[in-house]
């Protein structure tokens, strides 16, 4: 392990050890609350543009597998670890957490206190930061930081987005046959990728739907086609990164099919862009909800659901205007859950299919499907 360097926005400057990648990263760092699933948060393409610490202590020690990548790559600036575990011990394991870092040049940080990084985030909320295996200059990294674009600047939704259609037809993971399922599906819908995670798309075919998935480029008019010639039976809008408020061609294609009457079905990114299409701006939370462990309340049958969460951004209580919440959030009473008064659409702002987490509301794909 080599030596990396860490500057902040608030002027802190870290030394710590180095794995994964080499070479100078900037991006906007966040603390994720997961105890497992460290392979699926690294892959998941919500993450691109952060560096992610991890309050898990002990990061690295059952590998990574291909069945548990959520996307096709890792898309994330780097994670940060108290300790690194470099020796996996895990039969499902085919590679250590070091070598996918280097795969996808992702830096790994570890021997920090990722407790002092963790309160520091609550006290003063999410930031910018530049970490960097060859500068270990404090003013030449602050430098650098300076002059590069902050994440609500960057669309990183061109990065993330499949190129080109494709069918996905796998369900769930079947941990007896260490394999995934193939359901039979009644219904077909279109996936929009603003950065899907594969088990999002898992879980809505074992709901009952065929999914094909589309570039974030495809334009409204096709998707409106398609469903007035019942090719499709409703639209999907994928989770992604970054700040919905820069995405305005997306805005405009969801605003085209809400017009359309087309049932719409979104998470995380997907529901904050259904609100900014109605009209509702959203904002951003001071240190984002990321984890496996937070509690939302169901207000139509009052149950209390233990949720996956991963995002920075949240809608406003305004939205009540137009929308009826269906979920609320117990840590800090933020919306977590919306179904329209005046069209066949609903979202949730956490991760119902969860991977890593709980499933306790993967019950909301079988709305979306008995709403098509």
């Amino acid at each position: 392990m080599g030596k990396i360097s860490l500057y902040f926005e608030n002027g802190i400057f870290l030394e710590a050890k180095s794995f994964g990648a080499e070479g100078t990263s900037v991006g906007e760092i966040v603390f994720n609350t997961s105890m497992t699933g460290y392979q699926e948060i690294v892959t998941d393409p919500s993450y691109a543009g952060q560096f992610v610490t991890f309050t898990m202590p002990e990061i690295g020690n059952v590998g990574c597998n291909e069945q548990d990548m959520e996307s096709g790559g890792a898309y994330c600036k780097g994670i940060i670890v108290r300790s690194y575990q470099a020796r996996p011990s895990n039969f499902r394991s085919q590679e250590s957490l070091d070598e996918l870092l280097k795969r996808y040049n992702i830096l790994g940080i570890t021997n920090i206190d990722t407790r002092f990084l963790t309160k520091m985030l609550r006290e003063e909320g999410a930031m910018m930061m530049v970490a960097s295996t060859k500068i270990h200059n404090k003013d030449e990294l602050k430098d650098i930081l300076d002059n590069s674009p902050r994440i609500e600047e960057i669309n990183y939704i061109e990065e993330v987005s499949t190129k080109k259609s494709y069918i996905h037809s796998s369900g769930r993971y079947n941990a007896q046959k260490f394999e995934y399922n193939k359901p039979n599906t009644t219904k077909k819908i279109i996936a929009l990728d603003f950065g899907v995670k594969r088990n999002i798309l898992n879980e809505l075919t074992h709901a009952g739907m065929e999914v094909e998935v589309v570039p974030n480029s495809i334009e409204a008019k096709t998707i409106i086609e398609k469903f007035k010639s019942k090719e499709i039976d409703g639209v999907f809008l994928s989770n992604g990164p970054g700040d919905p408020l820069i995405l305005k061609d997306e805005q405009e294609k969801i605003k085209k099919l809400i017009d359309a009457k087309i049932p719409l079905f979104g998470i995380c990114l997907g529901h904050q862009l259904l609100s900014i299409s109605h009209g509702y701006d959203t904002y951003k939370l001071k240190f984002g909800h990321h984890g496996g462990n937070h509690p939302v309340k169901n207000a139509i049958n009052g149950m209390v659901e233990i949720t996956a969460q991963n995002h920075n951004y949240n809608v406003p209580d305004n939205i009540t205007e137009v929308a009826k919440v269906t979920h609320t959030n117990l840590f800090d009473n933020t919306i977590e859950g919306l179904k329209y008064k005046n069209s066949p659409t609903m979202s949730v702002q956490h991760h119902p299919e969860a991977s890593p987490g709980p499933h306790e509301s993967a019950y909301i794909f079988g709305e979306f499907r008995s709403m098509l």
